[in-house]
């Protein structure tokens, strides 16, 4: 700032405006792939792990084994484990979790229907700008 300049400029706000609402913690989550996928799965209903690992392709046991309990720590999923040799694992959401994958699911009927007019528009854009 300089000696003549003492005007202080007004904070930006965000789109909550100045309360934090959480939307940071919750694209954070979002934006990570294998979340929206263990998430449109388990809409369908309760699943194994093994169901879950095979029903995502690409996903590694890691993988899925950290996307499910960060999913259970923010309180989306819930996971039940059986007493029984070898254990059962059994996931499911919540109905927090229900509510969130409602609207995960209404992203990917979308990107489902508009996939064609997004490539087309991508193809004129690289043509136009590369």
């Amino acid at each position: 700032m300089s000696a003549t300049n003492t005007a202080v400029s007004p904070q930006v706000t965000g789109p909550c405006g100045d309360d934090d609402c959480g939307i940071r913690d919750v694209l954070d989550r979002l934006g990570d792939r294998w979340t929206v996928l263990v998430l449109v799965e388990l809409s369908k209903g309760t699943r194994r792990f093994r169901e879950l690992e095979r029903a995502i392709p690409g996903i590694s046991q890691r993988m899925l084994t950290l996307t499910t309990k960060r999913l259970c720590r923010d309180g989306l999923v819930e996971r039940t484990v059986y007493p029984t040799i070898p254990p059962q694992t059994d996931y499911r959401l919540t109905p927090m979790g229900e509510s969130l994958a409602g609207m995960v699911s209404a992203l990917a009927d979308w990107s489902r229907d508009h996939k064609d007019a997004i490539t087309t528009a991508r193809g004129a854009w690289d043509r136009d700008h590369l």
